[in-house]
């Protein structure tokens, strides 16, 4: 695990400690995947830099990019779909992180064709549907393409990108990972039920049965639990 770490509460020290949380919950896939922040200055998009793995992103690997992609701090490149994350960024204005990663289970159910059934707490921030982006696009390298993309997540939390990964956005980088990793957990629990039968038609549609997971309040508590674990596990070596 890297040791160097930024200024605490800068879009860089968050988007690291983002990428570790990510990479101790199996959302890594080899060096693919990246989590981004808003430049609160208005500069641009904070975003971890290609060619590292979310376990391994230090200070050095996050860089400053303009929403043209042109480098404005720190030292590239850019992942090469940094417009998955401009373009989310510039359509939705209430989102200030966009994580795009390459979770087994959600990728899983994804291909299934299935909806997500939101039947548990931790799919509570899915209760109104997660949607899918279906396009055989492969990489989302182009403004054209990202602006498709966030056209197609709409106001949602979450979006499938169907042969591909999920993107998962929030109010910060700690919102948007927890909700990368909530809906990770809920395809998992959708493919374990549908080993055992399936899930019951009246947990199809829950209603307001899980209305109290959908606040940021409920994210960055499990986030806060997120944290700890991660920091417990870097102390312990393990």
């Amino acid at each position: 695990m890297p040791t160097a770490n930024p200024p605490h509460g800068t879009p860089s020290a968050d988007i690291v400690t983002g990428c570790h949380v990510l990479g101790t919950d199996d959302h890594g896939d080899p060096v693919w995947g990246h989590v981004s922040a808003r430049d609160p200055g208005g500069r641009g998009v904070w975003l971890k830099s290609g060619g590292r793995g979310f376990d391994e992103v230090s200070y050095d690997d996050v860089a400053l990019i303009d929403f043209d992609g042109a480098l404005r701090e720190g030292t590239g490149p850019p992942p090469r779909e940094y417009p998955l994350h401009t373009e989310v960024l510039r359509a939705r204005p209430d989102v200030n992180s966009v994580v795009h990663c390459h979770p087994p289970y959600s990728i899983a159910l994804a291909a299934t064709g299935q909806p997500l059934h939101a039947f548990s707490n931790g799919a509570g921030p899915f209760a109104g549907g997660v949607p899918r982006f279906e396009e055989p696009v492969g990489l989302v390298q182009t403004a054209e393409l990202g602006a498709a993309v966030a056209d197609r997540l709409g106001d949602a939390r979450g979006l499938f990108l169907v042969g591909h990964g999920i993107i998962a956005v929030g109010s910060s980088v700690a919102t948007a990972v927890t909700t990368a990793i909530l809906l990770e957990r809920a395809c998992r629990l959708q493919i374990l039920a549908a080993s055992a039968g399936g899930v019951s038609p009246e947990l199809h549609h829950p209603g307001k049965r899980y209305v109290h997971a959908e606040s940021d309040g409920y994210l960055l508590r499990t986030w806060e639990y997120l944290v700890r674990r991660l920091e417990a596990t870097t102390r312990s070596g393990t």
